[in-house]
């Protein structure tokens, strides 16, 4: 089974976006924020992924991708 890879590193700098800055616009703490770019959850809300693609005006699909497990 595959699972699901947050790319918001990549995201963030492609628009030459701080941590902090992101987390102050989506409303979100550094710390949450962090584990979110860092890949250490295993769940993120809706609300919160559509605020992120909000202040980085990008989709959900640039964040997330797939990845094959052998």
């Amino acid at each position: 089974m595959g699972k699901i890879v947050l790319r918001l590193d990549r995201m963030m700098v492609e628009r030459k976006m701080s941590l902090n800055e992101l987390a102050e616009r989506v409303g979100i703490s550094n710390v949450n924020l962090s584990k979110i770019k860092n890949n250490r959850v295993t769940a993120v809300r809706f609300s919160t992924l559509a605020a992120i693609c909000e202040a980085l005006e990008c989709q959900a699909g640039d964040i997330l991708e797939y990845v094959q497990e052998d």
